[in-house]
This record gives C-alpha cells, structure tokens and sequence, in this order.
C-alpha cells in the first residue's frame, strides 16, 4: 500500500534553530531516506518552494478566483511529502514517527493513497 507522508513545518521556528540544530534535521533526513531506498519503501518525494510563490483558486462570489499564499492561515505551513510503498499503515506512522519535522515544531499527516479503484474511501 503506498502513503504520502505530508511535510508541515513552521517557517520562523526553522529559521531560529541553531547551526548545529539545522545540521541535526538534515542528518535525521538523510538517515530515514537512506534507510527507505535500501528497504525499496521510497516511491518519490519533494520539497515545495516558499509559500509566498503558492496560489490558491477557490469559488468566490460565484467565480473563480486566484489568490496568492497557501490556502490556509497558519503558522505551520505544507513544506513537502514524500510518498512511501509500505505492507502496513503502521509502518508509515512509524516513519512520519522518526521525521525530524515534528521535533521541531511541524507535524506529519500520513495518507493512504486511492488506488483507481477507490475501494480505500
């Protein structure tokens, strides 16, 4: 079953960690992705640009509008996701588990990916 382990961190909390914290992150990640390629669990994954370049289009008024920004006000902001082939939910969640992000003041949201059947809704 795959899952996308969606990426939230705090842009200012980020910004504030020290080098060595920042060098602890980096390592974290580069320790988890390893271990996902050598396990054949890593199917892809990115980091998203800034916010500040999002739009976001939703029905105002009757019309369609586009909007600079993510679509929600929050300190927290979607910074990337990477999805993963796993035989269980629980392995996922044991991922997102050991992701550096939440340690440092962001969150991981783990999502079952539909399959063209969507027997998964």
């Amino acid at each position: 079953m795959k899952y996308m382990l969606l990426i939230y961190n705090n842009r200012a909390t980020l910004e504030g960690l020290s080098e060595q914290d920042q060098a602890e992150l980096s390592r974290d990640v580069d320790a988890i992705m390893a271990e996902l390629r050598d396990r054949g669990e890593f199917v892809e994954g990115n980091a998203l640009a800034d916010p500040s370049t999002a739009k976001t289009v939703r029905l105002r008024g009757g019309a369609v509008a586009a909007t600079d920004g993510p679509f929600a006000e929050a300190k927290e902001q979607f910074a990337g996701y990477i999805t993963v082939d796993c035989e269980r939910e629980e392995r996922a969640v044991e991922i997102a588990r050991r992701w550096p992000d939440p340690r440092f003041g962001g969150a991981i949201e783990v999502r079952a990916l539909m399959n063209e059947s969507g027997a998964e809704m």
